[in-house]
């Protein structure tokens, strides 16, 4: 009888000790490490795929892949993805329980009809994701559905089928024989996930994971996991509302600044083309303290309604608070208007919302944050017709964005007819191929005359 190994693996974060200690050296969580057996011999699971050996090659002798990419016909994720699916690559989709993972893949997997695919649930029966399948209303003969958690008899089943695509509904619930460990733990985790990374890489086979969060929003399982694949892709969104956001937090093919947006409805995800009307409150009564600024995400811009709400300390000690924006970068734009305007806001609550539940990190916003902080301080409204693109800097002055001419076709496209901009950002633009009013501002002081001087004379 061979003999068995233990060691014990942090749950947290996947570190291995000899022996069981209360703290995570690498993590610092608590009473995270378990016991796990390592050394089981492995059952014969009749497996016969076999790889091809690999040899050291001189770089110039090795051939480029000229695979295109598979269109997955979802354009939202195809522009996510950087242009589609590589063949070869690992995916692993993440986000809450119920968001919308088992809908994407079942949606990419259905409109895939022009290629094989194999969709493996170990946490739905088939007659399930039938139902499912029925309720998106798309039919499929190339679509397999199997219900299966060990991981042995999914590669004897994929040898088999010989799938285009293979889809694993989820990762946390696939086992091998080859540990005794159960279902969801680091090590099951780490080397279902290695199997199937050479699963993909040496059959050129897509492969999507989808992978559960922890309470803290972060993937469930050892941070590996998200090393050895090659995209990450993030779902995000609240159950209350119907809208869902797709984020890149990794990718090796493509950029990891785009943003996807779906509705959730009765038939399944629906894409949304155009992000920036559901993004921009539409309302026909015009109300302080909101203004719209114009954003890159990626390759597309966007336009996004800034929300301020500005009120005197009702406990002595002022707050300052954001949803969607950095809150560092919130406090020096309120230091700037301060210091550099002469605006006293230093015992008043300040807060931000980037309508929509996205969050925004392109410095180009920072002049609409300050027009709505000023236009709830003064309780004066901004135009409807006006957006904003520029940066602030610490000595007030507007400083330019790049992408410019991006920014104000997409405000022109979709009705403002004023556009604040740095007076720096305008060398070398033609203005003339714009219809829309470019006002350029040099300092903060200047953006004030220009939208409130009427008002508070």
């Amino acid at each position: 009888m061979a003999k068995t190994k233990s060691v014990f693996v942090c749950q947290n974060c996947g570190a291995e000790s000899a022996k069981w200690i209360g703290k995570c050296y690498s993590c610092g969580e608590w009473n995270s490490y378990v016991e796990q057996v390592i050394g089981k011999e492995s059952k014969s699971s009749g497996l016969s795929i076999e790889y091809e050996k690999q040899f050291p090659q001189k770089i110039t002798e090795i051939t480029s892949q000229k695979d295109s990419r598979i269109s997955t016909n979802i354009n939202e994720l195809d522009r996510i993805l950087g242009g589609g699916i590589v063949p070869g690559s690992m995916i692993l989709i993440g986000g809450e329980p119920g968001i919308g993972k088992s809908t994407l893949a079942l949606q990419v997997a259905l409109k895939l009809n022009h290629i094989k695919t194999l969709y493996i649930s170990g946490e739905e029966s088939p007659q399930q994701i039938k139902m499912r399948a029925e309720r998106i209303k798309i039919k499929n003969e190339n679509c397999f559905i199997l219900g299966e958690t060990l991981l042995e008899n999914i590669l004897v089943h994929t040898q088999n089928v010989k799938p285009d695509i293979l889809i694993i509904d989820s990762i946390q619930t696939l086992y091998s024989d080859k540990l005794e460990s159960s279902a969801g733990t680091v090590s099951q985790i780490r080397e279902t996930a290695a199997i199937l990374l050479k699963f993909a890489k040496t059959t050129h086979t897509p492969v999507f994971l989808i992978g559960h969060i922890t309470k803290e929003g972060t993937l469930a399982g050892p941070k590996v996991l998200e090393h050895i694949v090659d995209t990450v892709l993030q779902f995000e969104g609240d159950h209350n509302n119907m809208y869902r956001i797709l984020r890149t937090t990794k990718n090796r093919f493509g950029s990891t600044d785009e943003l996807g947006i779906f509705e959730m409805n009765n038939e399944g995800l629906r894409e949304v083309t155009n992000p920036s009307e559901i993004l921009i409150t539409q309302t026909e009564e015009s109300l302080s303290g909101t203004s719209i600024a114009s954003t890159i995400n990626g390759v597309r811009p966007l336009l996004i309604e800034i929300q301020a709400l500005v009120s005197s300390a009702a406990y002595g000690t002022p707050q300052r608070s954001s949803t969607g924006f950095d809150n560092r970068r919130l406090g020096m734009l309120l230091a700037v208007l301060e210091k550099r305007a002469g605006f006293r806001l230093s015992q008043k609550d300040v807060f931000i919302n980037v309508a929509g539940g996205i969050k925004v990190d392109d410095p180009a916003i920072d002049l609409a944050v300050i027009a709505s902080v000023l236009s709830s301080n003064l309780d004066i409204s901004i135009g409807k017709n006006m957006c904003f693109a520029a940066e602030v800097g610490l000595t007030g002055e507007i400083r330019p964005v790049n992408r410019i001419e991006q920014r104000i076709s997409e405000a022109e496209k979709l009705g403002f007819t004023k556009m604040f901009i740095s007076r720096y950002n305008s060398k070398g633009l033609d203005l003339g191929k714009f219809k829309i009013e470019i006002i350029k501002v040099g300092k903060v002081d200047e953006l004030f005359r220009a939208l409130f001087k009427k008002s508070a004379e």
